[in-house]
């Protein structure tokens, strides 16, 4: 199904797929939508329209937030695993795009290599929807802004601390500083670093050390990820020992803001990337971190395929 004419093709590969006033309307939108859902105020922009959901990598929120996200708008999910699709049988990406893209409205993917998520962009016909890769994780940070500016208005001007691997959220932090306009001190073991050019590109508002207390100071936001991501259990073992003294427990946390959050992407490792008193202490957002994929997952739903309605932001 092409994309309807009322509306111009934008995917959502990376977050830099949106302008600033494009992420923060995003944002304001999500929380609306998350008061509508509170309320219990049937709001269905996405009826008889349907995203498809191709999983190479597992997950248990990607996979909730976006199949309830789209009942709640109205609308319909697929969930195609690897078995399920010709695309983890060899069938060419660009093949697979064409093909989808002419019976679905949308096309989440979670899979490994931002090529091929890109690649399959090139020939949808329909918006495509990053919900993961190696390299960039854009949902969760979608989230990740909404639960801060619930909690503490925009994040625009303040400073995040990031602690752990360079990896695909370090990317998408990097990324957000210069969407939302924020201060980023990042903190790895030596030869975990995030990509160079990434870093080099926003080197006015990135700052990178190993010394996770340097980059935790006067922070408001503390963020961490698992030390071993998924595909990389056979690292488990080298890992633990080039992150110990990573762990963000209450003594390292007490150098940030005193009111600063602590937010991580989940699943989470208690005793290894932070401790049990951080992750379900008094300044751990967690859980609303991981309920509001569903709410930000919401708008840019809306926001690709509709828009939200007249009048509204």
């Amino acid at each position: 199904m092409a994309q309807r004419k009322d509306r111009p093709l934008r995917h959502f590969l990376t977050l830099l797929d949106l302008s600033t006033e494009e992420a923060r309307a995003l944002i304001d939108r999500a929380l609306v939508l998350k008061r509508l859902q509170r309320e219990g105020t049937a709001y269905l922009p996405l009826q008889q329209r349907t995203l498809a959901m191709v999983f190479e990598k597992s997950s248990t929120r990607t996979r909730v937030s976006f199949e309830a996200g789209m009942a709640q708008l109205g609308g319909h999910a697929l969930f195609l695993s690897p078995r399920d699709t010709q695309l983890g049988r060899g069938e060419p990406i660009p093949d697979s795009a064409r093909v989808l893209s002419r019976m679905v409205d949308a096309v989440m993917i979670r899979t490994y290599a931002q090529d091929t998520i890109e690649t399959f962009a090139a020939y949808s016909q329909v918006p495509v929807i990053n919900g993961l890769t190696d390299r960039f994780h854009p949902c969760q940070l979608l989230a990740d802004m909404l639960t801060y500016q619930e909690h503490r208005g925009p994040i625009c001007g303040r400073r995040v601390a990031y602690i752990g691997d360079g990896n695909n959220m370090c990317h998408s932090y990097i990324n957000a500083a210069r969407l939302f306009d924020f201060e980023l001190r990042i903190a790895c073991p030596p030869g975990f670093e995030p990509d160079d050019e990434l870093l080099a590109a926003n080197g006015d508002r990135c700052h990178l050390s190993h010394d996770p207390a340097t980059a935790i100071t006067n922070a408001d936001l503390v963020v961490t990820d698992v030390w071993a991501s998924m595909g990389q259990e056979d690292e488990e073992r080298e890992r633990r020992q080039a992150f110990a003294g990573f762990c963000i427990d209450r003594a390292l946390l007490t150098q940030a803001n005193p009111e600063a959050l602590f937010m991580h992407c989940l699943p989470a490792h208690r005793g290894e990337e932070v401790s049990a008193d951080v992750i379900d202490g008094p300044q751990s957002v967690v859980w609303d971190e991981a309920e509001n994929r569903l709410h930000a997952q919401k708008a840019l739903l809306e926001f690709l395929l509709v828009g939200p309605p007249p009048g509204q932001v």
